[in-house]
């Protein structure tokens, strides 16, 4: 605005120029007053623009600088090529066994067996069960976790195979697809996270080593200080003591509680209680008559197991060496209730049939060193004495049914472990095992537990 007021003035002086040189002789004094008050404005106008050129270069810089956008990646070429890519974990573990009795022969006195895999295994050297897991977020709603089971005997089986949700409310979280039953405390826990070589005698003779479930579990954690947590499954039962059944529709329910707190800042305590609801069809095992000769038996009917666990821990306050004790128990109780069926293949007789059977394990974990571990485990099982109809009404005798004679299983386990690191655990155990209930087996384990990869945390 200042540039165009001085030309005005520059153009009014000119316009009456004419006027002027007409009117006043003085020309050349006209001259020389009009290019001294041009050089005026010109020196002005100059001062002007500098100024103006000051201002916005000062207003410039004090504004603020608006951060640049983030690139955006190319679908072709994403910026991270693992960021969709699961954890992968790779469990490699074996041992070796010395066993004072036949391995073939082993069973546990007065349960009807299970037919999966029990006992000690074989002895001298052998490939023990290796772990194969991935595991990913899905998307911000899902997660999911696949387990190879990858077994001395050239087996691969799927042992766990889920998903889980991320975003329910409330504190709920649902579960489908095969998992590893929520019931007690031991069973979801993986064989490499055991603080013994094997499992107690309670899960081998109730579960026939670890329940599975193929279906869906819902579980809600309570918003309290203490720990509280409800959970519900319910899947196909095709697990022992369970069969799947022949029509559409659920056959396997487990409902649980746990509870927890710390007590102090050194100890903390988990007890929790399950309830299993199961249903056999046909569910066959091998046995002997009177006569020695081989039949095959078959339950048909309700199994029901109530499991109380509870679970000790404390550390040493302020311990360099950082000791830590860990006490854990649990306690299974099982009603059967149904038929039985004697020599399905050749006699076929049936009758009513009722068990009550119970197990229980106590078992102490003490770390006195950094890296050094020892154990002591303590197992017994009743295995009552079952109410068999056709016993009853003097179709047979007991002596038909040599496998459900009335027992009482006994073990005692000893172990010590080195962890050179979190990675690598070498063990060695000792057991007096009497769950033949006939001459006691004692058995010497050497085994080797390595970790490959990312793997989860364990359970409290």
């Amino acid at each position: 605005m200042a540039r165009s007021s001085a030309y005005v003035s520059v153009a009014i002086a000119c316009a009456t120029l004419p006027g002027l040189v007409h009117a006043d002789p003085n020309v050349d004094a006209l001259h020389a007053e009009l290019a001294a008050l041009k050089s005026d404005y010109a020196t002005r106008i100059g001062a002007l623009e500098q100024r103006i050129t000051e201002l916005e270069t000062n207003a410039a810089a004090a504004a603020p600088v608006e951060p640049a956008p983030p690139p955006v990646a190319s679908p072709s070429a994403p910026s991270n090529a693992n960021a969709f890519n699961p954890s992968i974990s790779l469990i490699l573990g074996g041992q070796y066994a010395n066993l004072s009795q036949d391995p073939a022969d082993y069973h546990i006195a007065g349960f009807l067996p299970s037919g999966d895999e029990v006992g000690p295994g074989e002895r001298s050297f052998n490939l023990g069960e290796s772990e194969l897991t991935l595991a990913a977020s899905v998307d911000p709603y899902f997660s999911g976790n696949l387990t190879f089971s990858l077994t001395g005997e050239n087996e691969i089986e799927v042992e766990e195979a889920w998903f889980r949700t991320q975003t329910l409310p409330a504190g709920l979280s649902l579960k489908g697809g095969r998992f590893l039953s929520g019931l007690g405390y031991l069973n979801e826990v993986h064989s490499h996270a055991w603080d013994f070589v094997d499992q107690p005698l309670v899960y081998q003779a109730f579960f026939g080593g670890q329940l599975r479930q193929d279906g869906l579990q819902l579980k809600w954690l309570a918003p309290t200080d203490m720990f509280l947590e409800f959970g519900l499954e319910a899947g196909n039962g095709d697990g022992f003591p369970g069969t799947r059944r022949a029509g559409n529709g659920l056959n396997g329910t487990t409902l649980f509680a746990h509870v927890g707190t710390d007590i102090g800042d050194n100890a903390t305590w988990r007890g929790g209680v399950s309830w299993i609801d199961m249903r056999a069809s046909d569910r066959e095992y091998d046995d002997l008559d009177a006569s020695g000769r081989d039949v095959t038996n078959a339950f048909t009917g309700s199994s029901r197991t109530w499991v109380a666990d509870a679970t000790f821990k404390w550390t040493a306050p302020g311990d360099p060496r950082r000791r830590y004790l860990k006490l854990q128990g649990e306690y299974l109780d099982r009603t059967e209730d149904g038929s039985l069926a004697f020599d399905v293949t050749g006699l076929a007789a049936s009758g009513d049939y009722r068990s009550r059977q119970s197990g229980w394990y106590l078992q102490s974990v003490y770390q006195f060193l950094p890296r050094w571990r020892v154990g002591l485990r303590y197992d017994a099982l009743d295995s009552g004495s079952p109410d068999i109809g056709l016993v009853a009404d003097g179709t047979l005798d007991r002596a038909d049914f040599p496998a459900l004679a009335s027992a009482d299983s006994r073990r005692t386990s000893v172990m010590l472990d080195w962890n050179p690191s979190e990675f690598s655990r070498l063990r060695a155990q000792f057991a007096w095992d009497d769950a033949r209930n006939a001459a006691t087996d004692e058995q010497l384990f050497l085994q080797y537990i390595y970790s490959l990869g990312a793997h989860g945390a364990h359970k409290f």
